[in-house]
């Protein structure tokens, strides 16, 4: 699953490192360049749904091998695009494409391994996935300025892709605990009514609401700084080359270190409490990046970013644990308002970051982090209570 999740994460934010590239190739803003990250995004929101029926008749590790092939194909066709706009209509397909690897993984990782702590081990599968993030951030900027050419950093990374896919699917064992779907009775028509059934009830629940509202304005703000990070950094005062910019994200480890440690914290004090203070923490993050220094950004990034992927690794788990049933269908929906977040205010931020600047930018993320604080203070219980209410015919 490591491996997997370096194939798609990389594809999926490997634009983030090489924007400036992207805008000066084909003469388009600072915001408009960030749709390259925010379509590649938006496809993988909507696809996830999709691609957990497909997964419940074809094999868990199947789809995620035909997932990351297909995303890795039209990777390669996003280089080729000669306009801005089919270069974005390529990686919406990505996108659609890498849908295929989130949609699925948290079913196979619970049919496959039984003796991990829930909390932690969705906490070491998120810390998995900032891997693939880094990755594709680290490769396809400096490849993409020494050779001048953003499109040879895409390129790049599939060819890193093609290897970690291929080894995912050589090295996966053969699955164990998959049972397809109609096996034990029941037709697709009858899975996708269980789905819109669960979904709705899902909707009309206020903590999971507020649940999904978290990855929604979280994962938002994040990716917005993430986006704009590169262009503060090679503009005045900082003045980096794109090259060093790059490896600023390493800061992204900060998420791989933070996820599981969070995670375990979670089981032991309380989700309500761990979400309150990583947000706290990330604040404390921003104030620090505000300061115009490249030290003072790094170690703000460093804090921001644990503290992100600390706050997203407990409430994706809790979404997944507060519905006694439905529960696939709760983490569909975590994962569509994550992704749709990131596409939105991904772009959002282009403006705030135009019109007022890194400090504009800044305030714009604490504010999002603001909001989804407060809402989750006053509306989320202190320790986690299953639903009450079994619904559906099947737990997952």
């Amino acid at each position: 699953m490591l491996l997997a999740g370096i194939s798609a994460f990389a594809q999926l934010y490997a634009p983030q490192a090489v924007l400036p590239q992207i805008a000066d190739y084909f003469q388009v803003t600072t915001a408009e360049s960030s749709l390259m990250v925010s379509m590649g995004t938006f496809g993988l929101a909507i696809a996830t749904i999709p691609w957990s029926l497909v997964a419940d008749r074809i094999g868990r590790k199947r789809t995620i091998s035909i997932a990351v092939i297909a995303a890795t194909i039209l990777g390669i066709v996003v280089t080729l695009m000669p306009t801005f706009e089919l270069a974005l209509a390529a990686r919406f397909a990505e996108g659609l494409a890498l849908g295929g690897v989130p949609a699925v993984a948290m079913a196979y990782i619970n049919e496959e391994i039984h003796k991990l702590d829930a909390a932690a081990a969705v906490g070491t599968f998120i810390a998995g996935n900032t891997v693939g993030g880094l990755s594709g951030r680290l490769i396809s900027g400096p490849v993409g300025e020494f050779t001048g050419s953003w499109q040879t950093g895409f390129i790049a990374i599939a060819g890193m892709s093609i290897l970690t896919a291929s080894l995912f699917m050589v090295l996966a064992p053969k699955p164990q605990g998959f049972i397809p779907a109609g096996a034990l009775g029941g037709t697709i028509g009858d899975a996708i009514r269980e789905t819109a059934s669960n979904s709705a009830r899902h909707m009309r629940d206020p903590v999971l609401l507020v649940l999904y509202l978290q990855p929604f304005l979280l994962m938002g703000g994040f990716v917005a700084l993430y986006n704009y990070l590169g262009y503060h950094l090679t503009d005045e005062p900082l003045l980096l080359p794109v090259w060093v910019s790059s490896f600023v994200f390493l800061a992204y480890l900060a998420g791989t270190v933070s996820s599981p440690i969070a995670g375990r914290i979670a089981g032991k004090y309380g989700r309500k409490v761990v979400m309150l203070i990583c947000d706290a923490i990330s604040l404390v993050g921003l104030a620090i990046m505000l300061i115009p220094t490249l030290w003072a950004v790094v170690l703000g990034l460093i804090i921001f970013t644990g503290a992100f992927f600390g706050s997203h690794s407990t409430a994706s788990g809790w979404a997944g644990a507060h519905p006694r049933f439905g529960r696939s269908q709760s983490t569909a929906i975590y994962n569509l308002a994550y992704y749709i977040g990131s596409s939105i205010l991904g772009f959002v931020g282009g403006f705030f970051f135009q019109s007022l600047g890194w400090n504009g930018l800044i305030a714009m993320v604490a504010s999002v982090v603001i909001i989804a604080s407060l809402v989750a203070l006053i509306v989320l219980p202190q320790k986690h209570k299953p639903d009450p209410k079994p619904f559906g015919r099947m737990a997952n």
